[in-house]
């Protein structure tokens, strides 16, 4: 939290593209929303299921050829 207001960030391979998953932590849950539509609601995960989802793209890119 910054001021009151989600602190977001994107990863470092977004570079300066437009179109990136925005994260920013809420206590206990995880915000997730699109760069390109910021004013929308954001997704909210426990964080529990934000480290399943995490672990499983992991998985998933290191299985892709």
């Amino acid at each position: 939290m910054h001021g009151g207001q989600p602190l977001w960030r994107r990863s470092s391979r977004c570079g300066n593209e437009s179109e990136c998953v925005e994260v920013a932590m809420q206590r206990d849950h995880v915000l997730a929303r699109d760069s390109k539509t910021p004013a929308q609601p954001a997704l909210t995960f426990t964080a529990g299921v934000w480290s399943e989802f995490l672990d499983a793209m992991r998985a998933e890119v290191l299985q892709s050829p």
